[in-house]
């Protein structure tokens, strides 16, 4: 049986700019073939159990040959797979994908493209310059200032100048100068402005504007690298009023989200939408534990609460039950406790209201809360991981509350990106790192390791922080325990340290 081939134009990098129909074929793929310059968080999308091809290309070096990733597409399909081709911007905007889609033809490999957004249309528009603007101009031209290796550029100055249009030129930083003088002896003004944009549409891009016979000497000041693309045109002088990306809070930051993958997206998420560069490494993951006797045997006993500690514990639990051959009615008369809103969330999922959540969402408040709760004491049963923390059992047992804590799962330090981490970290490259529990911290310390220097932990709770201060000079702790208040933390602290 032969599979199919659908090329996947990944947009110039954060998911957030992968299309619906990209992100849902990534999801059925049994192989991904992926270039160089696709974004880790859309790498993140792939099925566990798909297979990986990387082939990154890059500027003159090109590991993988096109001839090979072609043979590849082909093999691939006849092992039965479905396969994504995975490819930055778009598919055929000088991404070759017109050359693979020719061979799968006469190959006989049944094959459909799905369009990306590309750089040339998005790095502008990150960077507040409109490629069409009726003040200015009706026309945008594309070209690509990438010449064969041991070739010349071969661009038709004239005709662009010519044109009076926003000219856009893909994969030509290390052709600046050639460019730029190609233009100025067509013709166009010297003042005429101009810009390159480093890492476009993503959180650590960067640009320089200013008049054409000026833009290579200040981009080499700039330092300005690859990847990077060039605008020229006056729409280019739009881009000090216009530009919305940059002045974001969190832009040019890098923040590394250590939650469990189930969990990471709200906190990612909010810290795109102010405009850090998020690295998304979850440090642990939840093993669903198969021995269910010790619930079993809690069951047996009466409990007046039923105490949940994670978003992870409420499925668990539910997982738990079914093996059991029950479900959540087997808590019937115990009122239900969550450390903090996104349990609550957990249980309302199910179709169950949480009956106590803390004002503070760690598990010392919680332990106040029940003791509270529970003045002439009474019984607790905390339905957890077998590494949860000892601060709230013991508490409760200090004010004579019967605690019965049933482990469901076990918490795993595991991080799949570490030696990206450790780069970023000898680079000076890493401005934050979040933690949401000491599981995380422990997680990440234990498998990247290395120096902090210069690296602020912001932490979601006191616990938390204490686990982190053994490891981190720069500590702090959100105002309250939640999403908002540990963005609200790493925003305050990471802008006001720059």
């Amino acid at each position: 049986m032969t599979g199919t081939v659908t090329l996947v134009g990944a947009g110039p990098g954060d998911k957030g700019l992968l299309t619906l129909a990209g992100a849902q074929a990534l999801a059925r793929a049994d192989a991904v073939v992926y270039d160089r310059l696709v974004g880790e968080d859309i790498l993140d999308l792939i099925p566990p159990e798909a297979e990986r091809v990387p082939v990154g290309k890059e500027n003159h070096h090109h590991p993988v040959p096109q001839h090979e990733i072609n043979d590849i597409l082909v093999r691939l399909t006849r092992e039965g797979k479905h396969v994504a081709r995975l490819k930055g911007g778009d598919c055929f905007l000088f991404g070759r994908g017109g050359e693979e889609c020719e061979h799968l033809l006469a190959n006989g490999v049944p094959f459909r493209v799905i369009p990306g957004v590309t750089s040339a249309l998005a790095a502008p528009a990150f960077a507040g310059i409109p490629v069409t603007h009726r003040d200015f101009t009706s026309s945008v031209h594309l070209i690509t200032a990438h010449a064969r290796a041991g070739k010349e550029l071969h661009i038709d100055f004239d005709s662009l100048v010519r044109l009076d249009g926003t000219l856009v030129f893909l994969m030509g930083l290390s052709a600046l100068e050639q460019v730029a003088d190609g233009l100025l002896r067509a013709g166009m003004p010297a003042d005429m402005p101009a810009a390159v944009i480093e890492n476009g549409a993503r959180g650590t891009q960067r640009k320089v504007v200013c008049g054409l016979s000026e833009l290579a000497a200040q981009v080499r000041a700039a330092g300005l690298q690859s990847p990077a693309l060039i605008v020229v045109g006056r729409v280019c002088s739009l881009s000090g009023a216009l530009d919305w990306f940059t002045p974001l809070p969190l832009h040019g930051k890098t923040v590394v989200v250590t939650r469990p993958r189930a969990r990471a997206g709200t906190l990612a998420d909010k810290l795109r939408a102010r405009g850090a560069n998020v690295i998304e490494a979850p440090c642990i993951e939840m093993s669903q534990r198969e021995d269910t006797q010790p619930l079993a045997a809690a069951l047996q006993q009466p409990h007046d609460w039923a105490v949940f500690t994670s978003p992870a514990g409420v499925p668990a639990a539910v997982r738990a039950l079914r093996a059991l051959g029950r479900d959540l009615r087997a808590l019937y008369g115990m009122k239900l406790a969550a450390i903090g809103k996104g349990t609550a969330d957990a249980l309302a999922a199910y179709g169950l209201t949480a009956d106590l959540v803390p004002a503070q969402y760690d598990g010392e408040h919680l332990a106040d809360a029940l003791v509270d709760a529970m003045p002439q004491g009474g019984s607790a049963l905390l339905l957890r991981a077998a590494q949860g923390g000892q601060v709230l059992p013991e508490k409760l047992a200090a004010a004579g509350i019967r605690v019965t804590d049933v482990p469901l799962y076990d918490t795993m330090h595991r991080c799949d990106k570490v030696d990206a981490l450790r780069g970023l970290l000898a680079d000076g490259k890493v401005d934050a790192v979040t933690f949401t529990s000491v599981s995380t911290v422990e997680g990440f310390v234990g498998a990247v390791g290395g120096d902090y220097k210069g690296v602020t932990a912001c932490c979601i709770g006191a616990q938390t922080a204490e686990a982190a201060k053994r490891y981190f000079a720069d500590v702090k702790i959100a105002k309250n325990a939640t999403i908002d208040d540990l963005v609200a933390c790493i925003e305050e602290e990471i802008t006001d340290a720059s």
